[in-house]
């Protein structure tokens, strides 16, 4: 038996299980059942206090396993780096690079105006998958913030404001006596056959056993005419020119997919992205347990909630329908992130290849709808991804296309909700049949009077957001009484108290929420077997970053792991049970991203304090600004 399996029984269960397969037949009548796991606690450890503390991702919770005989063990956690962004790691055609150093479409290093490696500080999402008998951990870079002399990537003269991005295959190596995981050899994943990827956030591993992560579409959806689309123009340039090095022009519908990523056990992968389930600023896509249902956490303002109901089984490509929320408000007066009725529009029905073909046909925005910025007698006023009002009337034929290629704008022109603000992580517990939804800010879209075409959501503003529970439901149908095929229908909506966040008064070190509940959810993973919602912030709000432990049983929440100041806690995945041991994993990026309200005199001393202990490069810049974990909590045995 593992060693750590062997903790979870005590001494006397294990001789006493001993004692009975030795007597027989001969011995007592009665079976004895061994005592096996009940139930997992988390204490829930201090937000840091010192400098020092500030700038460590560490944990010093610990977790109390409860066995079925009421006997009880007890796990120390801590905080494990799996390797850094600047470990110099990873291969591409024969060549080691940093691991997160980004590339073009011939997977050549892309260097910065001043001729240095263009190297991401941004690690977000993690899968760690078994394949077959090997470990493989699928991670990703989201953004290049900061470049080697410390200057803004948005702010340089004769730069892009955005990078192509890249993710991370690695082989994992686990020690059976600890537990400890490690990385035995790394490669980027190269995107050429999707013509490159943008902006991958949140994401995690699928039903089938393969990873899926979110392309968060940013910038590249703005229509000529709007204010913001000098970003998608931008963003456009930088593909076209940076990653295609001007050979050949960036289509904006070939970026904002759920994209998925399949490893084979000799290391080999394939890259899909995910057409048939729509376009949008994807937080990420969360399949439930039927392997069909998947619901997209959509970031940014005047975004949506959406649906993918596939036709097969653990295949998304083989085709489904599409369908956007309507939230219903129950509540009178919006506090305390307010309720919901929730019902469903439907979109469309399509496959991974009709929608290709609709891309690959050079189709544009203006083949699916005519748009106006003033009023036009006819045309529907919608808000899809900005607080400008663009008027629309759909092209006669071009449904289909508008539901994949404009998901938002046509949910919207639809009658959709298009107001949430900030939609992250998404998670299922199946035992309660709920789903759990980050909103990160209740604010602007969100807010009574928002001056938007409809006024469905009408809330308080909440800067230090909330997580919404939904209940599900099968026998649901859509908005025109059509049969939804699915058992994880969201019917209603709610916070419960411990996850709403609550802004207070700047503390003495300019916390403006208070640290001893969570602000601004990000990242949201639940575990079945520990009943247990795990919680990582994203957060304007906090001068220090938490991942938090909520019991949906006990309605416990603890805080199990603090982030360097300034950084995201990212990579939320928890793993219950790989080859006999249990792994939250988790991540950090842009650490020294300071908050605004952060206490000037602790900014100074962090600053000193954090060249002093992680140097400086050759540029005179910090290293600890350049520098982003990926990694783990470990500790625990496997929690069966």
């Amino acid at each position: 038996m593992n060693p750590r399996l062997l903790a979870l029984f005590p001494v006397s269960a294990v001789a006493l299980a001993v004692g009975v397969a030795l007597t027989g037949c001969g011995g007592d009548d009665a079976e004895f059942v061994p005592a096996t796991f009940e139930k997992i606690e988390f204490s829930s450890m201090p937000a840091p206090t010192t400098d020092a503390d500030m700038l460590k991702t560490y944990s010093t919770s610990v977790a109390t396993v409860t066995m079925t005989d009421g006997s009880k063990k007890t796990y120390p956690l801590s905080y494990n780096t799996l390797f850094k962004n600047t470990d110099v790691i990873s291969e591409v055609n024969g060549k080691k690079y940093a691991a997160a150093q980004l590339f073009d479409v011939n997977m050549s290093p892309l260097k910065d105006p001043n001729g240095d490696a263009v190297i991401a500080e941004t690690a977000d999402s993690n899968s760690l998958l078994k394949v077959g008998s090997k470990l493989f951990l699928v991670n990703h870079w989201e953004y290049d913030d900061v470049l080697a002399d410390g200057q803004s990537a948005y702010k340089v003269a004769n730069w892009y404001s955005r990078m192509p991005m890249e993710m991370n295959l690695s082989s994992i190596a686990q020690d059976s006596a600890t537990g400890k995981l490690s990385v035995t050899s790394q490669k980027a994943v190269d995107f050429k056959s999707v013509n490159g990827g943008w902006i991958f956030c949140f994401g995690g591993p699928t039903p089938w056993n393969t990873h899926l992560g979110g392309e968060e579409d940013y910038d590249l959806y703005f229509v000529p005419g709007e204010k913001s689309y000098t970003t998608t123009a931008a963003g456009l340039k930088a593909m076209t020119e940076v990653y295609f090095n001007g050979t050949k022009t960036a289509n904006p519908y070939h970026y904002g997919y759920a994209t998925e990523v399949a490893v084979k056990e000799d290391g080999s992968y394939a890259v899909t992205k995910h057409y048939e389930m729509g376009r949008g600023t994807w937080e990420m896509a969360r399949f439930a347990a039927d392997g069909r249902t998947a619901i997209f956490g959509d970031d940014g303002a005047y975004s949506g909630l959406f649906m993918f109901v596939g036709d097969k089984q653990n295949d998304p490509k083989a085709g489904g329908s599409l369908y956007a929320a309507k939230w219903n408000q129950t509540s009178a007066d919006g506090t305390d992130g307010g309720t919901a009725d929730i019902t469903w529009v439907k979109l469309g029905s399509a496959n991974y290849d009709e929608i290709k073909k609709i891309i690959d046909n050079g189709t544009t925005i203006g083949d699916i709808f005519e748009t106006s910025m003033t009023e036009v007698a006819g045309y529907i006023p919608t808000r899809a991804g900005s607080a400008e009002t663009i008027w629309l009337k759909l092209k006669p034929g071009m449904e289909k296309a508008a539901a994949f290629l404009e998901t938002r704008r046509y949910a919207a022109y639809l009658g959709a909700t298009t107001e949430f603000t900030k939609g992250e992580g998404v998670a299922f517990n199946e035992k309660d049949k709920k789903m759990y939804y980050a909103i990160s800010y209740t604010q602007s879209s969100m807010l009574a009077k928002d001056g938007g075409p409809v006024d469905h959501i009408r809330l308080k503003g909440n800067n230090a957001g909330a997580t919404y529970t939904f209940d599900l439901a099968s026998g649901q149908k859509d908005t025109k009484g059509a049969a939804i095929n699915s058992a994880y229908v969201a019917t209603k909506a709610y916070v419960e108290p411990m996850l709403l966040g609550k802004p207070i008064t700047a503390d003495a070190n300019g916390n403006i929420a208070d640290v001893n509940t969570i602000a601004n959810t990000d990242n949201v993973h639940y575990s079945e077997k520990m009943r247990t919602l795990f919680i990582g912030e994203d957060s304007g709000t906090h001068v220090n970053n938490f991942i938090w432990a909520y019991n949906v049983d006990t309605k416990k929440l603890s805080r199990i792991l603090s982030v360097a100041a300034g950084a995201e806690a990212t990579g939320l995945q928890v793993v219950d049970d790989m080859n006999g041991y249990a792994y939250i994993m988790a991540n950090n990026q842009h650490q020294g991203d300071w908050i605004k309200t952060q206490n000037k005199d602790l900014t100074a001393r962090l600053d000193t304090l954090a060249k002093s202990t992680y140097g400086v490069n050759n540029r005179g810049t910090s290293n600890y600004r350049l520098t982003a974990h990926v990694g783990y909590i470990g500790g625990m045995p496997a929690i069966k």
